[in-house]
Order: structure tokens, then C-alpha cells, then sequence
């Protein structure tokens, strides 16, 4: 690769992980007005997408905690949900029991989820998911690929939770950490879709 190239990467990869981390912090960014997908602060802002609006991820690989190999094709025709979270985010930590919650109640209904544990470690992240029973797997996401990988509808904070519909498209976003009342209508919708 040419170094120049390989430089600009790095570059635009830096300022993407330095917005992903600010929103776990808190910032005064806003979305502006027009449909642009900027940073912004994790307020637990929720959007929905009409099925005509949604976007698809695309290819996303990757490993689980426990080194098993991950792939969201692997999810095609099923409603998923990607919770992007690390142990060191207080909010993450606050939402952990709704996720867990609405994942419990609605896997037997078909919907799936997956964290994608972002600039962390595997002792610490490991420990978050023993202290909130987490039951899902997560994606270990040290360097932040996989989440720049979901470039199309982005994240834009820790924590972030996109809900996937069974094609595989962005159908709703919550920048910022979720309740069991945001999370639930939407997963819940979704697989309610055919």
C-alpha cells in the first residue's frame, strides 16, 4: 500500500474513533439539520428509517470474545440488534439491563443481538458482561474496525445501538445509551415485518 494512502487512512480512522469516544464524554456537537450523519452526542436520541431509507451495512467481520469468528452475513434474515459498547462507558454500564431485558424477551421470537465491545480489553470486557449477565455475544473491537465498518449509518457515540431489519438494513438508530422503553417498540416492530 502506498505509505501516503496508508497515512490518510490512519488519519480519517484517528478522527472517527476520536468522535466515537467523545460521545461516551458528553459533547456539545449536535446533527445538523440536513440529513448529515455528524457526530453527536449521546442523548439517547432514537431515528427510525422507512424501509425505502434504509441502508444496508454491508460486510462485517470480525472476532468474538471468546475467538470465535463473527460475521453479520451469518445474521441475513434475521432482525438483529448491535449495541456498541466498552467497560469503561458509565452509560454503557447503565444500559446493560434493558439490553439484556429486551434481548431475553425477544429471542425466542427470532431477534438476535451483538455488542461490539470498542477500544477496550478482553479481562475487562469479560468482567463487564460476568457483572451484567450479559448472555449475548460481543464482537472484541480493540481497534475500532468493525465499527468503522458500519460507516453507512454510524454509531457516532459509546454507547450506540443500531437495530437491524432481516435484510440486513439500518432500521433504527439510538445515539447514546437505551432504556427497555426505547429498545423494545423498535425491536419489536421490526420483527413484526416480513
Amino acid at each position: 500500500m502506498n505509505p501516503r494512502v496508508f497515512r490518510v487512512r490512519a488519519a480519517v480512522a484517528v478522527v472517527a474513533l476520536c468522535g466515537l469516544l467523545a460521545g461516551c464524554a458528553g459533547t456539545d456537537a449536535s446533527q445538523d439539520g440536513a440529513g448529515q450523519n455528524r457526530f453527536v452526542s449521546g442523548d439517547g436520541n432514537v431515528t427510525e428509517y422507512a424501509p425505502g431509507d434504509r441502508k444496508s451495512v454491508g460486510d462485517v467481520a470480525g472476532e468474538f470474545l471468546d475467538g470465535k469468528a463473527f460475521a453479520l452475513a451469518d445474521y441475513r434474515g434475521k432482525v438483529v440488534v448491535v449495541n456498541f459498547w466498552a467497560s469503561w462507558c458509565a452509560p454503557c454500564r447503565g444500559e446493560a439491563p434493558s439490553l439484556e431485558q429486551v434481548h431475553a424477551e425477544t429471542k425466542d421470537k427470532g431477534a438476535e443481538f451483538v455488542g461490539v465491545n470498542f477500544k477496550d480489553s478482553k479481562p475487562n470486557a469479560r468482567a463487564f458482561e460476568r457483572n451484567f449477565e450479559v448472555s449475548y455475544p460481543s464482537v472484541f473491537d480493540a481497534d475500532g474496525r468493525v465499527t468503522l465498518a458500519f460507516r453507512e449509518v454510524p454509531p457516532n457515540a459509546i454507547p450506540s445501538t443500531l437495530v437491524l431489519d432481516r435484510q440486513g438494513r439500518v432500521a433504527a438508530r439510538i445515539i447514546g445509551a437505551t432504556t427497555y422503553s426505547k429498545l423494545n417498540p423498535l425491536v419489536t416492530d421490526m420483527l413484526a415485518e416480513k
